[in-house]
C-alpha cells in the first residue's frame, strides 16, 4: 500500500511540474489567441507561486516516502535542487533574467524534479517488488 501511495504521489508531483512547464511555454500563445486569459489567474504571474504551493509539498512528501522505502537518499537531492531552481525562477527570474531566462530556469527546474520522481518510482519498484 505504501509503495502504491508513493508512486501515485510521484505522479501527482510530476503532473504539477508539467503544468508549470506547459504554463510557461504556452501562456504567451494562449494570450494571443484568447486575450481574456490575461485577465484570469492563468494569465497572472501569481499562478507560478500558486503552483509552488502544490509542487513543493507533493514533491517533498513523495521523495521522503520513497527514500525511506528504498534507502537511496541521493534521490532527495534531485527534488531539493529542482525546488531551489523553481523558487529562484519564481522569485528572481523575471527581474534578473527576463522572461526568456525565467522560462528556461523553470523548465530546468521542472526537468530536474521530474527526473528525481521518475528515479524515485524506479527505485521503489525495484526494492518493493
Amino acid at each position: 500500500m505504501k509503495n502504491v501511495l508513493n508512486i501515485n504521489l510521484d505522479k501527482v508531483a510530476i503532473g504539477f511540474s508539467v503544468v508549470c512547464a506547459v504554463h510557461c511555454l504556452f501562456l504567451p500563445i494562449a494570450i494571443l489567441l484568447f486575450p481574456a486569459i490575461s485577465a484570469s489567474i492563468l494569465g497572472s504571474e501569481d499562478f507560478h507561486s500558486l503552483l509552488l504551493y502544490f509542487i513543493i509539498p507533493s514533491s517533498l512528501l513523495a521523495l521522503i516516502l520513497g527514500c525511506n522505502m528504498h534507502g537511496k537518499f541521493y534521490v532527495y537531492l534531485y527534488g531539493i535542487t529542482g525546488i531551489g531552481i523553481l523558487l529562484t525562477a519564481s522569485i528572481f527570474g523575471h527581474d534578473y533574467l527576463g522572461e526568456t531566462g525565467e522560462v528556461i530556469l523553470t523548465l530546468i527546474g521542472t526537468g530536474v524534479i521530474s527526473f528525481g520522481h521518475l528515479k524515485n518510482q524506479k527505485l521503489c519498484d525495484e526494492c518493493c517488488n
